[in-house]
């Protein structure tokens, strides 16, 4: 018989873990509220589907989460817990997936979708610089300025999704303006468009699979008063029967925030929800606390009592180090400092105080003195949160009365420590820019959380004259990536709060205002820049073009002409004013007029190779071909490693019937970009056409492996059966194509030639009819018909 195989060895984390668990004292009414709610069957009345935990900051709220989340998982739950650092709907559904699959439930469609949903994302500008049989360069261009954009339509706030909601009010009619008029790209559309109603059935069914597998699912949010505003609305919605699917009966939401529900969204729900008001501790449970810590010597556990008013992270704060006798005034957070003997250390924990979370490295430039073991140390404090996870904090209530000690007992240094964080957040900024477009680093998270700390830093050492470039940079969210407003506004709001600032807080909290009440439009925020800042004439003129891009994707075209005409008057060499205006303008069809913008931009920057696959795509889309293919020549000459004047090549030489050549661009163009989902499809159809119809059934599964649920991707699947004489397979296509989509005009048209093959003539000239209904501009499609009679 083997010998025993030696016990695991406990991690660090784990370890650290325990010790908490065993300290923690109190909420016994709470915790058996959660037991008992498990021990209730989700028929009887008496069982709540969501707990509501709420309590002033400092009152224990994410420590009874934790607690929560430990007894649910005693009672066989499969648990997931989210705070502010998601938010939006998107990043919260990963997470919960992610942690899912760490205790062996993936959510496997979810992720695949998400994963479409990211690709896209960061590759909608190039996926759709071409658009099968007519191009959709307003949606090449709309990506490119930000109009992609994680977020949660229908979600009210900054994160809400990437087209505009005046855009979507409009229905399939708005998405197709936007992205083109053709249904293989409609799906991916949608899921840029509508992030929130594409997944979240896809997430319902899933949890209804996993439910099956598991006696409890129990979803934890904390912070939910910063995040309320973002998913009040879903969560209400998700609620509601037939809204987003079924939802298990075992899954009990719980969220912890500081105040009452929104009776907007949850006044009609009352009866799901439980209502746990948090108060500070009773006595005895302070007193509890303090005897487990070994504190108990009476004047001290008064003195105690006193100071922290029962909020658990004082009484614990206190119970680490009691404090050294002083004034009476003094408060909790001097008496803690006052206790601890070593002044070095001491220094290190109110410096550590500045970054607003802080790893190792950042330990080592708040306090660069050396102090062995500083970085332990400090973990072990009871106010430091999300210890160990490479984003630790100290508590809030702990933390604002250390920077005000900072502050105002030595500015200098003060300014000197978030000089050198500011310095250490700039060089981590730099390194996450390399291999990035400078046009589309607001859309890049670990990007946009390092230049947002430097920000946040600059500010605080000089909120007065950090103030202008903070404001540059709110231009600059605000067109490339509209949702990261709302990040941006906060940092101002914290950077006022934390400085004791309020001409920071006051723009802060005005900026935050207009992206609560404007959502993903930056109009109102771009607004409040234009008319109560001091701006250069270069600064004004990139808040103009920011908001004709705006209002270019409302579709609210003169506006946009107005912008970026104002943008051109105030600044005559800014060539995005040009190119802007020239999109504006092709989208009127007005052609002559967008290219004699392209040429002005041109003239100002002549190597500027987006503007110059600009001019291409507006040739194509005039018909121009051969003079597409050679704007497109130096597209590419410019820029070699850009995929998309490739793939937009290769489509216009397809079109001419350079097929081979055509097949040679889409090659080089996915070796690349190996996800061209785009291109793929598109190689099929020259490999069609060059008769590889292997090859192009390749391309397609892998076209659907990347981008699953395109309609396009089975139209054209169906386009290779009915070259192979598959005529009843490429209906069955062209079938599941048209119920993906049934406004899918060219499946219409294409299904007609196959029925036709088939001998059923009536059903053809009805999808002809169909076709013709659906784009009364389809020449193709009228051919056809007249020629069927």
């Amino acid at each position: 018989m083997p010998p025993p195989s030696p016990p695991r060895r406990l991690s660090l984390q784990q370890i650290v873990e325990g010790r908490r668990r065993a300290a923690f004292v109190g909420r016994e009414v709470e915790l058996d509220l959660l037991r008992d709610n498990f021990a209730t069957p989700p028929e009887d009345p008496r069982h709540r589907f969501v707990l509501h935990v709420r309590g002033n900051a400092g009152v224990g709220k994410t420590s009874l989460v934790r607690e929560w989340q430990q007894a649910a998982r005693e009672f066989g739950a499969l648990t997931a817990s989210v705070d502010e650092g998601a938010d939006s709907v998107p990043e919260l559904l990963a997470s919960v997936a992610r942690q899912f699959a760490e205790q062996g439930h993936p959510l496997r469609a979810l992720d695949r979708m998400l994963a479409t949903y990211r690709r896209a994302l960061h590759d909608a500008a190039g996926r759709l610089a071409a658009d099968g049989d007519e191009p959709s360069p307003a949606a090449l261009v709309a990506a490119q300025a930000g109009l992609v954009a994680a977020g949660a339509i229908p979600v009210v706030g900054a994160l809400a999704g990437g087209i505009d909601p005046a855009v979507v009010a409009r229905g399939a009619g708005g998405l197709r303006a936007v992205f083109g008029g053709r249904a293989r790209q409609q799906e991916e559309a949608f899921l840029l468009a509508e992030p929130v109603r594409a997944l979240t059935p896809v997430f319902v069914a899933e949890l209804g699979r996993v439910a099956d597998a598991v006696p409890w699912v129990v979803l934890f949010l904390d912070t939910y008063e910063r995040t309320a505003p973002l998913l009040d609305r879903w969560l209400a919605d998700l609620l509601l029967r037939g809204r987003y699917g079924e939802l298990p009966a075992n899954l009990v939401l719980t969220l912890a925030g500081q105040r009452r529900l929104d009776p907007a969204h949850w006044g009609d729900r009352g009866r799901l929800v439980a209502d746990v008001p948090l108060g500070p501790f009773t006595e005895a449970e302070s007193r509890q606390l303090l005897h487990g810590r070994g504190v108990v010597e009476e004047p001290v556990v008064r003195e105690v009592l006193r100071l922290s008013g029962g909020l658990p992270v004082l009484v614990s704060t206190l119970a680490a180090n009691p404090g050294a006798a002083g004034e009476a005034n003094a408060t909790a957070v001097e008496r803690f400092l006052a206790g601890e003997s070593d002044p070095d250390r001491r220094a290190a924990a109110l410096a550590c105080a500045l970054p607003r979370r802080f790893d190792e490295d950042l330990v080592a430039v708040a306090a660069p003195a050396a102090v062995p073991g500083l970085y332990g140390w400090l973990h072990e404090l009871p106010f430091v949160v999300e210890p160990h996870s490479g984003r630790s904090r100290y508590h809030g209530v702990v933390r604002a009365p250390m920077l005000r000690l900072q502050r105002t007992g030595s500015p200098r240094r003060w300014k000197e420590t978030h000089d050198r964080l500011a310095e250490a957040f700039a060089v981590r900024r730099d390194a996450a820019a390399e291999g990035i477009d400078p046009d589309r680093l607001w859309a890049e998270e670990p990007w946009r959380r390092a230049a947002l700390d430097v920000l946040y830093h600059r500010l605080c050492a000089r909120p007065r004259t950090a103030l202008p470039d903070a404001l540059r940079a709110g231009i600059a969210v605000c067109g490339q990536q509209p949702s990261a407003a709302r990040h941006w506004a906060r940092t101002l709001v914290e950077a006022g709060e934390d400085a004791d600032s309020a001409v920071l807080r006051d723009w802060g909290r005005d900026f935050l205002i207009a992206c609560t009440d404007h959502g993903p439009r930056p109009t109102a925020v771009l607004g409040l820049l234009l008319t109560r800042v001091e701006l250069t004439d270069t600064e004004r003129a990139a808040a103009l073009v920011a908001r004709g891009w705006d209002r270019f994707r409302a579709r609210e075209f003169d506006a946009a002409l107005s912008d970026h005409g104002r943008a051109i008057a105030v600044d005559p060499r800014h060539e995005r004013a040009y190119q802007g205006r020239a999109v504006v303008l092709r989208a009127l069809r007005r052609y002559e007029e967008a290219l004699a913008d392209l040429d002005r931009a041109e003239e100002i920057a002549p190597t500027w190779a987006w503007a110059v696959r600009e001019r291409g795509e507006t040739y194509r889309r005039m018909g121009r071909l051969e003079e597409a293919l050679t704007v497109l020549d130096r597209a590419h000459a410019l820029d070699p490693a850009d995929a998309v004047p490739l793939g937009s090549r290769g489509l216009v030489l397809h079109r001419l019937g350079r097929h081979e050549e055509a097949l040679e661009d889409f090659n080089r163009a996915i070796a690349l970009w190996p996800e061209y989902a785009w291109a793929l499809v598109r190689r099929a159809q020259a490999r069609t056409a060059l008769g590889d119809l292997v090859g192009a059934l390749a391309d397609l599964d892998r076209a659907e492996e990347l981008t699953p649920g395109l309609a396009g991707t089975e139209g054209e699947r169906g386009e290779v059966y009915r070259a192979s004489g598959r005529y009843e397979e490429a209906v069955a296509c062209y079938d599941r194509a048209i119920a993906m989509d049934a406004c899918y005009a060219w499946a219409h048209g294409s299904r007609a030639l196959a029925l036709e093959a088939l001998g059923r003539l009536a059903e053809a000239r009805a999808d002809l009819d169909r076709a013709l209904e659906l784009d009364p501009e389809y020449g193709w499609a009228r051919a056809q018909r007249e020629r069927l009679g």
